[in-house]
């Protein structure tokens, strides 16, 4: 009997666990642009992207970058991100105008932290509908 039960869970992780990938799978190959957000986290949202296969571009937002290369990296990805309360007002603008130019997926994100990108990420993963 424990050695059934043991069998169904193991199944059970199985399926979970294919699922999980599988959800990940969906983002290999995609390139993001993460706009903002602290620099300290830069490899850390990186490493996230890339569990997913995902790779990820950063642009700082306007600190020491300037807010005009955002146009040129935009034709190239497939989504932005956009942590609302660590980018600048001109940095966020031309985000948004250049995914609606682009017709480039525009997700703003609560915060800047590392669960809220891997939460959007996870949304995406599972089909979720981002814009």
């Amino acid at each position: 009997m424990r050695e059934k039960n043991r069998q169904k869970h193991q199944a059970r992780r199985d399926v979970e666990a294919d699922q999980k990938f599988d959800g990940k799978a969906e983002l290999k190959g995609r390139s993001f642009l993460y706009v903002g957000g602290r620099d300290c986290q830069v490899a850390h949202l990186r490493q996230i992207a890339s569990s997913y296969g995902a790779n990820l571009i950063h642009h700082d937002g306007g600190l020491r970058e300037a807010v005009s290369r955002i146009d040129n990296v935009l034709p190239s990805v497939d989504c932005v991100f956009c942590p609302i309360d660590c980018i600048s007002h001109d940095a966020c603008i031309r985000v948004k105008t250049g995914c609606k130019k682009w017709e480039k997926a525009f997700v703003p994100l609560r915060n800047g932290s590392k669960s809220s990108f891997e939460r959007a990420l996870q949304s995406m993963s599972q089909g979720d509908n981002v814009q």
